[in-house]
């Protein structure tokens, strides 16, 4: 059955029978997670599978915010704790603070494997500079382009070598926003040249990662009318052509609110500047239905886009110890503290 170009989500932990009815006819290619679906391994093992049981795919990607830090939405008392991103800078600078960096990645596939999430919505590859909203901040793994992208590659091979998908966000960059995107549009000022030197390194680093998320963000030298989300101009020229990244691109969510208009409207924009698949997370209904009547079936360079990232799913054969794993993360920060 064709897939339609949308990943939802679902309101609780438990799957309603309406809720799977829906799920089933709309045939969305993906779901992901968030604290509300989250409750014990058991439960969660019990929604990833019955996700999957509604659209009759095995191999429907699941994604979660599992950042560290801020942004972890599987956390104690059934999973360990995770640093935000920066910590590992500041425990092994530069040199070794990639390896600790791989380390926590790859612990955190092994959790979301275990309960069959298969996509992680990291890493976060954005540069913050002075002056910039918080809702980066120790979220990104440094103010240098160059670290960020040894950081952002360390947490992407860690979280393929345990059988999870890396999602990296938010191209072309969050970093210069003044405004948090959940709450407001934010616009930034910087000359192409600025952007190019700084913004968009990380990301033409790692452009051959297989999934990426879009920037709710208006860069007014690109295109002062549309957030890059919504902006054929971005995503041809920058996403596709200077940063050279032909992954598949995935929204943020379109239920934020730096996106104007109805949902309807919001996913039809996004399709048209050349999103290939949307994202909607909050699980309501009403939202649900609009994005669905204006997501096109997964068709074409889109299609051919999630197939080759599915392609790279590969099952964890290598012999790891989740235990000492977590000594020697916990160790390599201790020491650095």
């Amino acid at each position: 059955m064709t897939s339609l170009a949308l990943i939802l989500g679902c309101a609780g932990p438990t799957l309603s029978a309406d809720e799977a009815a829906f799920f089933r006819e709309a045939q969305p290619w993906g779901f992901i997670l968030f604290k509300r679906n989250i409750e014990s391994p058991e439960q969660v093992r019990a929604l990833t599978a019955a996700l999957r049981e509604t659209i009759g795919r095995a191999d429907a990607p699941i994604l979660i915010d599992q950042e560290g830090g801020r942004v972890q939405r599987m956390t104690r008392p059934h999973w360990n704790a995770y640093p935000a991103g920066r910590t590992y800078l500041r425990a092994g600078g530069p040199e070794n603070g990639p390896a600790l960096a791989h380390l926590g990645a790859r612990l955190m596939a092994h959790d979301l494997a275990s309960v069959g999430i298969n996509v992680d919505c990291a890493p976060v590859l954005d540069v913050p500079v002075p002056g910039a909203h918080d809702v980066i901040g120790d979220r990104a793994y440094g103010t240098e382009p160059a670290v960020v992208a040894a950081f952002g590659r360390a947490v992407a091979e860690g979280l393929m070598a345990g059988g999870v998908l890396p999602v990296m966000k938010h191209v072309p960059g969050h970093g210069r926003a003044g405004a948090d995107s959940h709450h407001a549009l934010p616009v930034v000022e910087a000359t192409p040249g600025e952007l190019d030197a700084h913004d968009f390194q990380p990301f033409r680093a790692l452009a051959d990662l297989p999934m990426a998320m879009s920037a709710h963000v208006v860069f007014r030298a690109l295109d002062p009318d549309n957030p890059a989300t919504t902006s054929a101009t971005v995503i041809r020229e920058i996403v596709r052509g200077r940063i050279g990244f032909d992954g598949l691109l995935m929204t943020d969510d379109l239920s934020m609110n730096a996106l104007a208009g109805g949902f309807r409207d919001r996913a039809a924009a996004a399709f048209r500047a050349g999103c290939d698949v949307g994202l909607h997370c909050n699980g309501v209904r009403a939202e649900m239905e609009e994005v669905v009547a204006a997501a096109p079936s997964l068709a074409g360079e889109a299609l051919r886009r999630a197939e080759a990232a599915l392609a790279r799913l590969a099952p964890d054969t290598a012999s790891f110890d989740p235990m000492e794993a977590r000594a020697r993360l916990d160790a390599g920060l201790a020491a650095a503290a």
